[in-house]
């Protein structure tokens, strides 16, 4: 899968740019916007949470699976508390929201954040934000720049579900393999795979039991 590295680019100059506030320890411009009264949270761990391959870790001992989450951002508001902050990057003629069958996916993302900064000993907020920048796409011409609106949406996320869904997974993993589901991407791919190494095997067999036939006939 080719990496997404115009989002990939957007992120990292977000970050850089909320960076810049958190070592001054004041708000950026779009938490005063929205009138979220937090900052960017300061913590030795940020970079290693926010790096693909660590995150931050929680290992969930009944069930022996180390969770893993990179998290964008961290606010700190009054209270102590965090928000978990995801950048996202679009280019839609309408205002981005959390609606979509993508977003779904999204804010699941989130409540594992946040379940994972809980896990781990964090005072979190129910509430999690969604920086999503929007490429304006009604410009005259490129000019060598793409301009974007960035809009700021809250999510006021739910845990419950994750430590029982935990459970599933590790009973299915023990378990019989489930039957394939007629919605499931995975499960065509798998069926797919399947199919095109029995017939590459039938092939070959064929093609031996041929070179095998000549053989004998000299």
């Amino acid at each position: 899968m080719p990496a997404f590295t115009l989002n990939s680019a957007v992120d990292h100059l977000l970050k850089k740019e909320f960076d810049i506030h958190r070592a001054k320890n004041n708000a950026h411009p779009l938490m005063k916007k929205y009138g979220v009264a937090a900052v960017p949270f300061k913590h030795k761990d940020l970079e290693k949470w926010r790096h693909n391959f660590t995150g931050i870790q929680y290992l969930h001992e009944p069930t022996g699976f180390l969770i893993t989450g990179a998290i964008d951002d961290v606010w700190q508001n009054a209270r102590g508390e965090l928000h978990i902050v995801d950048y996202k990057a679009t280019a839609k003629d309408r205002d981005p929201d959390l609606e979509g069958e993508w977003q779904q996916a999204y804010k699941r993302q989130m409540e594992v954040y946040q379940w994972l900064f809980l896990q781990s000993g964090f005072s979190v907020s129910d509430t999690g934000y969604f920086v999503y920048v929007n490429g304006k796409r009604d410009r005259e011409a490129f000019d060598a720049k793409l301009e974007f609106d960035v809009h700021l949406i809250p999510y006021k996320g739910n845990t419950d579900w994750i430590e029982p869904t935990l459970f599933d997974i590790k009973k299915t993993l023990e378990g019989r393999l489930p039957s394939p589901s007629a919605t499931c991407d995975y499960c065509a791919y798998r069926k797919s795979a399947a199919e095109a190494s029995a017939a590459e095997k039938t092939e070959k067999s064929e093609t031996k039991k041929e070179t095998s036939s000549r053989a004998t006939l000299f």
